[in-house]
């Protein structure tokens, strides 16, 4: 995560032209000294979103959605705050200057690790289009029926067989071989003798939240090429493959609008996907879909994926797999049934878009698909296997993390199967959870400090709403002082931002001290919160703090009292104090 200067971070906010990067995403006419549009973070038909001229924030007068460049970001493309951050800082060519902290990060900076990237795309893809060898690559993209527009349209290119030339190339725009080899471009041999890491490869370029170029995945297209079907770029500052979604850049931000997501194997099935218009579309990197991957999506708050994999055993045991990730978080899973020896691509090159939204409508649910697959090579009316069948889907069940998934998944694994809920351990589940939670509680308690969780949550409603809510502001004012936060941290942020209140996030993380400081606000502002209900939520975590204090200070004199180094005048006056106290508890002042 990045940790940047104040001095970057102020250059950058004086840069930033909040209209540019606003009307990128949102259709916005000259009115006056006033830019209007019709407001992305809720459904209307009558413009009520406004950015006037000169100004660093937008308001919309039907939601009350209000903020900078960064909230901006945050909001409508789900970006996390770093994310926003370093876009903006590529738009407006502002140079970002890290500052160390807990160890120093040595070697090239982001910005030139993403220019050699898309230089180096550049190159694929000139070569994949002009050279005798690409000609070759591009009839094999043809015979997939790609054509030139989808191949321009995701800057597909073409790795040469003789790396030499990429070398050559990139040599004579003066790159260091640092720079290509921490950028995964070339691998240095145990000779130092240095080798492009791709040869004879189509190469799909993956692009960040930005549309920056972080990495390739690269498929070989003769069986001649050494290695398996896809690599990938090595794991670089910029490129995490077990985080990392291909296509989730074209599909991320209707992704987050319609909370749901298709799932498929390969890159090309991924983007024939999102060019026939279902850009909700990720893929995995050619490996495992992983935990992190759940979260990218998580993040973006999915409710529903569809898992589009090959209809062959691999891809069935893949999907039993990676739809176990997704419901143990509490998303619903479907899986869509491809034609035997077809995937997404081959099925809507020679069916069309129309056949495959046909397989969606149709798409299993996650429990029925998990009989299936675990029936395949079973006797049902034989009750011992009937009886391992539902106990391992039972157990699998339970290993899921929201009890009302388990409690509705158990009772609906007894319908589907018709066998007694009880004997599939419905209303169990709870007591077996408890149980396991106790027993294990040694090895993975998680140290929390209950007072920082609520004290970030008041800064979380002051930083995101205070200056759009002026109500939020004035019971904070009237009952919240700098003493009654207990941590530190979190009292040094309510201070700096009392004396200023505002919903410039950019601003605000300026004038941030430290470090550490940056990463609590980054925290803060990364997590959502509901308007509706903000007076509720500010209200009850301002009484939780004026309690927690009260309390605090009556044991406070109760330890002096206890101490045995107070005359008995002084314990007298103390014994006064904490029966005033005692008697008189907190209660919030709503003006």
């Amino acid at each position: 995560m990045g940790i940047y200067s104040k001095k970057s971070l102020e250059l950058l906010r004086e840069k930033i032209d909040l209209i540019e990067v606003v009307s990128s995403y949102v259709n916005l006419k000259s009115v006056g000294r006033s830019y209007k549009g019709v407001c992305p973070f809720h459904e209307e038909k009558t413009p009520s979103f406004m950015i006037q001229k000169g100004e660093s924030h937008y308001h919309c007068f039907g939601c009350g959605a209000h903020g900078d460049a960064i909230a901006f970001l945050m909001g409508y493309m789900k970006m996390s705050f770093v994310e926003a951050v370093e876009t903006l800082a590529e738009r407006f060519q502002v140079p970002l200057e890290e500052v160390e902290y807990e160890k120093k990060h040595d070697g090239p900076s982001k910005k030139d690790l993403k220019d050699v990237l898309l230089k180096a795309a550049d190159f694929y893809h000139t070569y994949l289009l002009h050279s005798d060898e690409g000609h070759l690559a591009l009839k094999y993209l043809y015979d997939r029926g790609l054509d030139l527009d989808f191949i321009r349209l995701f800057k597909i290119g073409f790795a040469p067989r003789r790396g030499a030339l990429f070398g050559k190339f990139m040599q004579s725009r003066r790159y260091s071989a640092a720079l290509l080899e921490t950028a995964g471009l070339i691998k240095v041999l145990p000779d130092g003798k240095k080798k492009a890491f791709f040869t004879h490869r189509i190469m799909f370029p993956i692009l960040d939240v930005s549309g920056g170029v972080i990495g390739f995945s690269a498929r070989k297209i003769s069986e001649e090429t050494f290695g398996p079907k896809y690599i990938n770029t090595p794991e670089t500052p910029l490129f995490k493959k077990s985080s990392t979604l291909y296509g989730l850049s074209f599909s991320r931000r209707r992704i987050a609008k319609e909370r749901r997501a298709i799932v498929v194997e390969g890159q090309i099935d991924a983007l024939r996907l999102i060019q026939e218009g279902f850009n909700i579309t990720v893929a995995g990197q050619g490996t495992a879909f992983t935990e992190e991957h759940v979260k990218e999506l998580l993040n973006l708050g999915i409710t529903k994926v569809y898992l589009a994999l090959d209809g062959d055993e691999a891809g069935k045991t893949a999907a039993s797999k990676i739809g176990n990730l997704f419901q143990k978080e509490g998303v619903e899973v479907y899986t869509i049934s491809m034609p035997a020896g077809m995937d997404p691509d081959t099925l809507l090159k020679e069916q069309g878009p129309l056949a495959f939204i046909e397989l969606l409508e149709k798409a299993e649910d996650y429990l029925s698909f998990l009989i299936r697959y675990f029936s395949k090579d079973s006797d049902l009316s034989s009750p011992s296997e009937k009886n391992h069948l539902i106990q391992t889907i039972a157990a699998r069940i339970r290993g899921w993390d929201h009890p009302l998934m388990v409690h509705e998944s158990l009772r609906k694994l007894a319908r589907l199967t018709h066998v007694p809920e009880k004997l599939v351990g419905v209303g169990q589940e709870e007591m077996r959870r408890s149980t396991f939670i106790k027993r294990e509680g040694s090895v993975s308690e998680v140290d929390v400090n209950p007072n920082r969780v609520i004290e970030t949550d008041l800064l979380r409603w002051l930083i995101l709403l205070g200056n759009s809510q002026e109500k939020l502001l004035t019971i904070v004012r009237d009952n919240i002082r700098p003493e009654h936060f207990t941590v530190a941290i979190c009292r040094r942020l309510f201070s700096r931002y009392m004396e200023n209140p505002s919903t410039d996030l950019l601003g605000l993380a300026s004038n941030l001290e430290n470090p550490e400081e940056q990463l609590l606000f980054s925290e803060i502002v990364q997590k959502k919160v509901n308007p509706e209900r903000a007076e509720e939520g500010v209200t009850e975590t301002a009484t939780k703090m004026l309690q927690h204090h009260w309390m605090e200070e009556r044991e406070k004199i109760k330890i002096q009292i206890q101490s045995g180094r107070c005359s008995e005048e002084e314990v007298l006056n103390l014994a006064k104090q904490f029966d005033a106290l005692k008697g008189a508890p907190p209660s919030l002042k709503i003006s």
